[in-house]
């Protein structure tokens, strides 16, 4: 019986959500051909990125119908790194949308001025663009 279970998100811009990942310090591993992730009793599932969240397991990313999805023995995960499910997804999806914001203002040709980290962990970016 298998302990993992997939989180979707709508989350589509595979650049971005490496940059995530590295934002908050996690060790990964990416193969086009796929990688395991580790799990309860040495049971692996097979994804595109393997997120290494501490000794013994991991969390793996896969592409979903509508974004990708995030794959893990989350009680396992949670148990040997002290982050739920719910936090580690929404850690992963403010840096992502913060990456996929700047990405797309600067295709717009503006450039970021100022990010400022709120009460909240709210992030607040001001651009600009030069006429």
């Amino acid at each position: 019986m298998s302990h993992f279970t997939a989180v979707e998100t709508q989350m589509n811009d595979l650049l971005c959500l490496i940059e995530a990942i590295k934002d908050l310090g996690y060790e990964y591993v990416h193969d086009e051909q796929g990688v395991n992730v580790r799990g309860y009793n040495q049971q692996m599932e097979k994804a595109l990125i393997s997120v290494k969240v501490s000794g013994k397991y991991d969390v793996g990313i896969k592409q979903g119908v509508n974004g990708f999805e995030m794959v893990a023995d989350w009680w396992g995960v949670e148990a040997t790194r002290g982050v739920t499910e719910q936090e580690f997804v929404n850690q992963i999806q403010q840096r992502y949308a913060f990456h996929k914001v700047v990405k797309e203002v600067k295709k717009k040709g503006y450039t970021l001025d100022m990010e400022e980290v709120k009460q909240g962990q709210t992030i607040s970016l001001t651009v600009r663009k030069w006429q």
